[in-house]
């Protein structure tokens, strides 16, 4: 890891009502993390708090060409996805890493260990559930040291 990286965990179904403030919070973790020497930004590119954080490092590298987004891509299917954020998104990418070649039920989670593995920052954007990938995203950042970065959706 030769530049300090910063990634996202977090849920697809944001309520529409949260959506600003999540952006919004969004926007000022990544401020931050660039301040504090963040150049690489990961993203998982789900659908919800993954494109969304996304969508604020491709605008924000207009601005910083230091900065570097990656797609992690949990299996190659997934790429084939219609949602045109998710394509407009990938097209800025400096890297699209693909974890597994076809579907397999771990393959969510192995994306989320990659990511957390290759970062020293995790945000997380979280409504307080115990269970689900952001759950288990955030627990394994933490067990190994990570910091982690809260954004509660309540």
């Amino acid at each position: 890891m030769d530049s300090k990286t910063c990634c996202v965990t977090g849920h697809r179904d944001i309520p529409a009502s949260k959506i600003d403030a999540v952006k919004y919070s969004l926007y000022r973790e990544i401020q931050t993390a660039i301040a504090d020497g963040h150049t690489r930004f990961i993203s998982g590119f789900a659908d919800g708090s993954d494109l969304l954080f996304a969508a604020i490092v491709a605008e924000e590298k207009q601005h910083n060409p230091a900065l570097s987004l990656e797609a992690a891509i949990p299996y190659r299917g997934r790429m084939q996805t219609p949602n045109r954020e998710f394509q407009r998104l990938l097209l800025v990418c400096d890297r699209v890493t693909v974890i597994r070649e076809s579907y397999i039920p771990s393959c969510y989670t192995e994306r989320n260990r990659y990511m957390v593995d290759h970062s020293q920052r995790v945000i997380a954007v979280y409504d307080g559930r115990k269970y689900g990938g952001t759950f288990s995203t955030i627990r394994y950042a933490s067990a190994i040291g990570r910091d982690v970065r809260a954004i509660w959706v309540r």
